[in-house]
């Protein structure tokens, strides 16, 4: 019998039916699954949902690379080739029993190596409750913690259709979204400065009710753009990791969170803190194995009443001859400017102080010149913290993951 569940609408890679049309996937018990594309990792799921004795990991084909592959068989897993029909499994080098439902995941390796860490679909599924039926925009690559938070909503909760847009593909993603009805999408924000640089005039025809951000620091500037561009939606900036689950959720239009909820304890929620100017988590929601106090890596600022997340600590600050800048604190404010899309910020090695702040920009209105940037830095950062040189794009960069190189 076909649960409500089973009834919510897949389109992927040619696909478009319900995840009971969805064909299953044959499997060795604990197995980590390379995939060519969505089809492929959702079909694994699917295997994975009715047969809860199994283990599952599912990653992108882009991602495996030898060293990842060998601590994939050492830890258990049979290594899975699919690619639609086809399956060839590598079998693993310290064989074990499978631990029910236990989920994989990837870290990003923006750090390293990629980790994996463990959770279930239970812990992975991040919206309860009763939800107003919606059509999900997917742009995530298969098996990222994103893309988790979007799948699990097709599973676990009636009425959530989800489109699924292959990352290469994600420039053109606003068309996809108008031609399938889509009226939630979740990316970075980055995706979403892209694509109404892009598409703007395709997201006008885009009825959305729900726009999520996250995998980047969120900034006042793409909030305050995404209301004045959909003034209907409900626009929700997420902090989440494969780490610590789901952390922190914000509705109120605001960037960053109320620093009222520090230090908050309350059940089934999780604890947050500001130690040494950064972002200390203690999630219920964390990965298995995962220290009840996690230091996140991100630098996070007290604002007056609010806690901004502000960019990753070890690529935060430049050494301006012995003053600290944080290229995340001049991000923000150039992507403040009027005439600013996008911006990222780095050290460029220079003679005498040995290092100077650089600007990559965006623009949104060509009249846009160096010298009126110049000034408006000077006007709000201190004198070493202004950018010496500005390098004007014609686009965007991207990469698979959704982010830019902030």
């Amino acid at each position: 019998m076909t649960s409500a569940v089973d009834a919510n609408r897949i389109v992927t890679d040619g696909f478009d039916g319900t995840w009971a049309d969805l064909p299953t996937i044959d499997l060795p018990p604990a197995a980590a699954v390379f995939c060519a594309g969505h089809l492929e990792a959702l079909r694994a799921v699917r295997h994975h949902v009715l047969a809860p004795e199994t283990e599952l990991l599912v990653a992108a084909e882009g991602r495996r690379e030898p060293g990842l592959v060998q601590a994939l068989l050492d830890l258990g897993l049979d290594v899975v080739d699919a690619t639609g029909d086809a399956v060839a499994a590598t079998p693993t080098t310290a064989p074990r029993e499978a631990q029910p439902g236990r989920v994989w995941l990837l870290t990003s390796g923006s750090t390293g190596r990629p980790k994996q860490v463990a959770h279930s679909l239970s812990s992975l599924t991040t919206v309860h409750g009763d939800q107003p039926p919606r059509v999900w925009l997917c742009p995530y690559t298969p098996g990222a913690y994103a893309w988790w938070q979007v799948t699990t909503l097709g599973l676990a909760l009636p009425g959530q259709d989800i489109v699924y847009v292959d990352p290469s593909h994600a420039e053109d993603w606003p068309i996809v979204a108008r031609d399938h009805g889509v009226t939630a999408a979740s990316g970075t924000p980055t995706f979403w400065r892209q694509a109404l640089m892009r598409h703007g005039d395709v997201l006008a025809e885009v009825d959305f009710q729900q726009i999520t951000l996250g995998g980047e620091p969120v900034d006042q500037a793409i909030l305050d753009l995404l209301h004045q561009t959909f003034p209907a939606a409900r626009i929700s900036w997420i902090y989440a990791s494969s780490e610590a689950g789901a952390s922190i959720a914000v509705h109120d239009g605001q960037a960053g969170f109320p620093a009222k909820w520090l230090e908050r304890a309350a059940p089934d929620r999780p604890k947050l803190s500001v130690v040494d100017g950064e972002l200390v988590i203690e999630s219920p929601y964390r990965g298995e194995g995962i220290a009840a106090e996690l230091r996140t890596g991100d630098r996070a600022e007290l604002r007056g009443d609010r806690v901004l997340i502000t960019g990753r600590i070890a690529s935060d600050e430049i050494n301006v001859g012995g003053s600290k800048v944080s290229a995340g604190a001049v991000r923000e404010t150039l992507q403040a400017h009027p005439k600013v899309l996008w911006a990222a910020v780095k050290g460029r090695k220079a003679p005498v102080v040995g290092t100077l702040v650089q600007a990559d920009i965006v623009a949104s209105d060509p009249s846009l010149t160096e010298q009126e940037l110049a000034e408006y830095c000077q006007e709000r950062l201190d004198a070493y913290a202004v950018p010496r040189r500005f390098r004007f794009l014609d686009s965007i960069p991207l990469k698979e993951s959704l982010k830019s190189d902030v």
